[in-house]
């Protein structure tokens, strides 16, 4: 299956750069080099996957994710970003974005994060066929639906990003298991680099503060100094 990414960027040199390399992986590449007519675009239909920078003229990319996320269907969203602190990065999940690359980024690390996104929706479109084996897990007021991939917490549904969802569902299919922040990037996010540690730290700092009652002290995402975190057993 070839699928369709939407680039947009208005960088011409980083455009090119992540097109040349995303058509290596098979892929059908467009470009758009303005948030307004990018987010036109991803409104026709076709596109599998968006590249997104967050400086844009026109509408900035921020805006763009939010709208992307909109839309009842389910589009992964990759951020380019230029800055780097926290902040940037809590802003862009927030906006409901999958995943982010800070520039300079290399070519392999590009590729990776493609990839599995790309895994990503195809585990999501195989989940109703699988809904058997992956039974809704209840804890303590917690409600986890594997197959309508919906989250309630006392009764209320919580809004999870795709990434903070499967992240969950990781933690508590295994319950009392220990893993480190290494081992979520490569089973959750599917790839291993380090340096990316602050990753998981920030997503499940976003995910504490939806599911816990009391973040700071956390029941069910629980931390294991010098090792990792853990689903409550």
């Amino acid at each position: 299956m070839t699928r369709t990414v939407l680039i947009i960027e208005d960088n011409p040199g980083i455009a090119q750069l992540v097109r040349m390399h995303v058509e290596d992986l098979g892929c059908l590449v467009e470009v758009a080099d303005r948030g307004d007519t990018g987010l036109a675009r991803y409104r026709q239909g076709g596109i599998d996957l968006v590249v997104l920078d967050i400086m844009l003229p026109g509408l900035d990319g921020l805006a763009v994710c939010r709208e992307i996320r909109s839309d009842p269907g389910y589009t992964p969203v990759l951020m380019l970003t230029a800055k780097s602190t926290e902040l940037d990065r809590v802003l862009g999940l927030e906006m409901g974005a999958d995943d982010y690359l800070t520039k300079p980024f290399s070519v392999a690390e590009l590729a990776a994060r493609v990839k599995a996104l790309f895994r990503r929706v195809d585990a999501m479109a195989a989940t109703p066929e699988t809904a058997t084996e992956n039974k809704v897990i209840e804890c303590e007021g917690l409600r986890i639906d594997p197959a309508r991939r919906k989250v309630q917490v006392g009764g209320a549904e919580v809004d999870l990003t795709a990434r903070e969802f499967d992240l969950l569902w990781h933690f508590a299919s295994h319950p009392g298991r220990v893993f480190s922040r290494m081992q979520l990037l490569d089973t959750v996010w599917g790839y291993n680099h380090e340096g990316y540690e602050h990753t998981v730290n920030t997503h499940i700092n976003r995910l504490r503060g939806k599911i816990e009652r009391d973040p700071a002290n956390p029941y069910f995402i629980q931390t294991v100094w010098g090792v990792g975190y853990r689903f409550r057993e």
